[in-house]
């Protein structure tokens, strides 16, 4: 497979009075091309930093990240801003929606800022919300919200998809249902999917499984025959 991403000893530190606290220490990996790709570990490990260092959210301490052949470490604010909104798309443990936009209005603005955008009606469609289009976010239940993030996320059809617990807030059914987008938008589409979370289940369907703990990088597991969605006992 082609490689898509590869971080070189990635730190990042945090300065506690005179000290810094590392909330990634040295960290290196590589991710190919169309990878389904979980990280996980327990609270704390340095997941949701690792997930904001690839996403241009924030930047390294030290070490490089490259993606897709350009090293975003060496990015000014303009370029990470331009890198966040043409490639990434981003599913967060909260939902982020603007509450004054219906379901579709939320999907439709994040995608007005990319070239190759999904249709956002299809994209609701596809994480069973196409029946709720014209309603308000404060009308939905919280699962039916997180769908909407992720409805919003794939509309972009992004070269890569960072998700942050993205079934967190949702019932096993829906969960399933929408691991499968994910995963089409992986398999099928050739989008590289990265997820975060402390659910160790995740492990059995990811082509690679990266394992944190206190910052630092514990394991890498290569899964050669992950398990289908459907038949992991969620």
């Amino acid at each position: 497979m082609e490689k898509f991403m590869e971080l070189s000893n990635v730190s990042k530190a945090y300065m506690i009075g005179d000290k810094p606290f590392y909330a990634l220490k040295k960290v290196s990996f590589t991710i190919d091309k169309g990878e389904f790709v979980v990280i996980l570990g327990p609270s704390g490990a340095g997941k949701s930093t690792l997930l904001n260092l690839i996403g241009g959210m924030d930047t390294a301490t030290k070490g490089n990240i490259v993606i897709d052949g350009d090293d975003i470490t060496k990015y000014n604010e303009n370029k990470l801003a331009d890198y966040r909104g043409k490639n990434i798309g981003f599913i967060f443990q909260f939902y982020n929606l603007l509450p004054t936009l219906t379901v579709l209005e939320n999907v439709e603005l994040i995608s007005e800022v990319c070239h190759e955008k999904i249709n956002a009606k299809e994209a609701l469609k596809a994480v069973g919300l196409g029946k709720h289009i014209n309603k308000f976010p404060n009308s939905l239940s919280g699962g039916e919200q997180q769908r909407v993030s992720i409805a919003r996320a794939v509309a972009k059809n992004p070269k890569l998809l960072l998700c942050d617990e993205p079934t967190g807030a949702l019932d096993s059914k829906t969960g399933v249902q929408v691991l499968e987008v994910l995963y089409k938008e992986c398999k099928e589409d050739g989008n590289t999917v990265i997820i975060v979370t402390h659910n160790s289940l995740f492990a059995d369907i990811a082509d690679k499984v990266i394992y944190l703990k206190n910052g630092e990088l514990e394991n890498i597991v290569v899964n050669q025959n992950p398990k289908a969605i459907n038949e992991v006992h969620w």
